[in-house]
C-alpha cells in the first residue's frame, strides 16, 4: 500500500479544537487576602509572605524577598516551602536523610550536623523542611503568582531575554 493511499482521508485545517478542560479564575481577591485563611500554617504574617512571594517571583534571592518583607530569610525560606516552592533545603540529598534519620531518634543531633556537613543554621532549615509538608492551598495559589513550576520562570525569562537565542539563530 503505497503512502498515497494511506493519507488519502486526511485534511489539514487552519483550526483547532479546544477541548482543554475549563478553570475558573477566583483571583479577584488581593495575594494577602487568599493568604488570609491559611495564616495558622504560615510562618509569617499572610502580608510578609505575599511579599515574600512576589519578590520570589521577580526573580530575587530568599534574602532580598526577606529584607523587602522584613522578616528574616530562614522565616522567607520557610514560607517558601510551605507555598510549595521546590529547592529551598539548604542541604543535598544525603544530607536531608541524615536530618529525617535524627527527626525519627536514629542519631544523634551533633552526630547529625557533623555528618550533614552544613552550619546549624543549614541544618534547623533543613529539620524544618522535613518536618512540615507544603500546604496543598498554599502551592495552589504560589503556583498562580510563581507559574507553574514554582518559580518565576516567566520574569525571569523575560529578563534574560536578550542573552537567549532564537529558534531562527540555529539555522
Amino acid at each position: 500500500m503505497p503512502l498515497s493511499e494511506i493519507a488519502a482521508g486526511i485534511e489539514v485545517t487552519t483550526e483547532q479544537d479546544d477541548r482543554g478542560v475549563a478553570t475558573v479564575d477566583d483571583t479577584d481577591g488581593s495575594l494577602v487576602d487568599r493568604l488570609a485563611p491559611h495564616a495558622d500554617a504560615l510562618p509569617c504574617t499572610p502580608e510578609a509572605t505575599a511579599t515574600v512571594l512576589e519578590e520570589h517571583a521577580r526573580g530575587s534571592s530568599v534574602g532580598a524577598t526577606a529584607r523587602e518583607a522584613g522578616v528574616a530569610p530562614m522565616t522567607a525560606a520557610k514560607a517558601l516551602h510551605r507555598c510549595g516552592v521546590a529547592g529551598v533545603s539548604p542541604l543535598a540529598p544525603t544530607a536531608r536523610r541524615v536530618v529525617r534519620d535524627w527527626l525519627a531518634g536514629e542519631v544523634t543531633r551533633a552526630d547529625a550536623l557533623a555528618l550533614t556537613g552544613g552550619d546549624e543554621a543549614d541544618f534547623a532549615l533543613a529539620g524544618y523542611v522535613e518536618s512540615h509538608d507544603p500546604v496543598p492551598e498554599l502551592a495552589e495559589l504560589a503556583e498562580g503568582e510563581l507559574g507553574r513550576d514554582g518559580n518565576a520562570s516567566v520574569e525571569k525569562r523575560d529578563a534574560l531575554a536578550g542573552t537567549m537565542s532564537e529558534t531562527t539563530d540555529l539555522l
